[in-house]
Parts: C-alpha cells; structure tokens; sequence
C-alpha cells in the first residue's frame, strides 16, 4: 500500500533541522524518531545554517534584505500608468471616424 505524500509544517521541519544540526545522531537515527527520511533532513538543514545569520541581524540589516525597494518599484510603476493610458486613447482612435482626418 502506497503512503499519501506528507506536507509538514514549518515549526516541525525547523525543530528535525535543529536535532539533525546537533550532530549527536546520525541523519537515519533522526530519521527513525521523526518518520521522515534523511534527505529531506538535509534539505531542511541547508537553508537553516545559511540564514541563521538572519535571525541575529540588526532589524535595518532585515527589513533591507526582506524584499524589493518599494519607492523604486512605485518610481517605475508611473511611467507605466502613463504609457498605458497614451497606449488607450491613441489605440481608441484608430477606430474612431475622427481620427481619419
């Protein structure tokens, strides 16, 4: 009989992560314990120890690398806003009997 494919949360990979990080089992006894085989443990134990830095980070070094700058996004997002409504009327015209003047 086939086993359904298993979502786990974000709290328990962390907590199988931070066993396996121990170093005082190997990754197949951590498997056994937690029902999960080994390599999903070392998936998990990857992005743990490259942004565990994060977690001791000032909060400006957080909030800068937490996503895109947003004035820059909203400086591009007007020249664009214009460019669609020229592209409307001017496209709206071709039909237009005026137009044909």
């Amino acid at each position: 009989m086939k086993r359904t494919r298993r979502n786990h949360s974000a709290v328990f990979k962390a907590k199988v992560a931070l066993a396996a990080l121990k170093g005082d089992k190997t990754l197949a006894e951590w498997a056994e314990p937690f029902e999960v085989h080994a390599n999903p443990i070392t998936q998990w134990k990857i992005p743990l120890q490259e942004r565990a830095s994060a977690v001791f980070a000032p909060a400006a070094e957080r909030s800068e690398s937490a996503g895109p700058d947003v004035k820059e996004l909203h400086a591009k997002i007007g020249p664009w806003a214009m460019e669609n409504d020229f592209l409307a009327t001017a496209l709206g015209r071709i039909g237009d009997a005026s137009a044909k003047r």
